[in-house]
């Protein structure tokens, strides 16, 4: 085989923290190296933009791992579209991964990516940004020095770049319209209780009620979900809330058809905001009021901070904020006074 640049051995071994002689001992398939080793100093190569030895390369493509949590959510379809386009700009062939119910996990995806010596991977909302979830395949990834890009907020010590729309401000940005459409009872729909950007969104909804003197903001927990939406609204209406805020447009539109069972309108009795802007909101009866997040901006910037990995020796877990947008539409209007409903216990 042709000899290895004395440069490209330093790098390599840099970049997987081993000796530039086990990076030798593996690129002329001399034995006395574990096979994550051996892995790591292959995935290091490719990463780093060095071609393998003629007899290490395999049949391998420059394949980049798109996992997402579900494609019932438009959102994530708009994300795929964004970050697909972006990477075969470069080269590279994106590989998507969606969890089903009952098929793979995220764990069985990394395994198969890794024995498809992928380049890289992009995670958007995944279990990354639930701290009750496993985070083992994440580790692994880091271990074998595999660039990764994670789309929006994340657990603590992952160690990876990250890509999120700024929490606080959508939420600060779907309160303060709601005040000034003069609302005082405002309620909050959020994803599970250790999602991370439901956290943020949290944290942001209680300084503004705190700020603005709200002594009623009832906060409900639920499944990222038409049906979470709905059930987690009607335990609201019950307090008498005249404006809901929730963190995504499908809890957005479980919120109108729990009021609407309820004998509300919407926006005249109740006013109703969402999250994310997916493309078709605009034609939903009442058209959607929502806080846009920038796909596209956000998507590119995934790859951009993805390839970036892969040119260079150190990657930084940074996190790079996108400003969201609120997009206001029919589903909002003035606050109407409205009697707290009488909830009869059941014993």
């Amino acid at each position: 085989m042709t000899r290895t640049p004395a440069r490209r051995l330093a790098e390599v071994a840099k970049k997987v923290g081993v000796s530039e002689a086990t990076v030798s001992r593996v690129l002329n398939g001399k034995a006395g190296v574990s096979d994550s080793t051996r892995e790591a100093v292959l995935t290091a190569l490719d990463v780093l933009g060095y071609e393998r030895p003629t007899q290490l390369r395999g049949q391998r493509a420059r394949l980049i791992g798109l996992v997402l949590p579900e494609l019932q959510n438009p959102i994530f379809p708009a994300l795929a579209e964004v970050i697909g386009g972006a990477l075969a700009q470069r080269g590279f062939t994106p590989v998507l991964c969606t969890r089903t119910a009952g098929g793979l996990s995220e764990a069985d995806y990394v395994d198969m990516l890794l024995e498809q010596h992928a380049s890289g991977v992009v995670f958007a909302g995944g279990h990354f940004a639930e701290i009750a979830a496993p985070h083992d395949h994440y580790r692994l990834l880091h271990s074998r020095g595999v660039p990764v890009v994670l789309i929006n907020a994340a657990v603590d010590n992952l160690d990876f770049p990250c890509v999120a729309t700024d929490d606080l401000s959508a939420a600060s940005q779907a309160f303060g319209h709601l005040t000034a459409l003069g609302h005082e009872r405002i309620g909050l729909v959020l994803g599970p209780e250790d999602h991370m950007p439901s956290r943020r969104k949290l944290a942001a909804f209680r300084d503004q009620a705190a700020r603005a003197g709200l002594t009623v903001t009832p906060v409900e927990h639920a499944l990222f979900s038409l049906e979470g939406g709905q059930a987690a609204t009607t335990r609201m209406l019950r307090e008498g809330v005249t404006g809901i805020i929730c963190a995504s447009d499908v809890l957005a539109l479980g919120a109108i058809r729990a009021a609407r069972r309820t004998g509300l309108s919407v926006p005249g009795d109740v006013s109703v905001i969402g999250y994310d802007d997916s493309g078709w909101l605009n034609c939903t009866d009442p058209p959607l009021t929502t806080v846009r997040q920038p796909i596209e901006p956000m998507g590119k910037a995934a790859v951009a901070l993805l390839v970036n990995q892969m040119e260079s020796l150190v990657a930084r877990p940074e996190e790079l904020l996108f400003e969201p947008e609120l997009v206001v539409r029919g589903s909002t209007g003035p606050a109407t006074v409205r009697p707290q409903a009488k909830v009869t216990a059941i014993s």
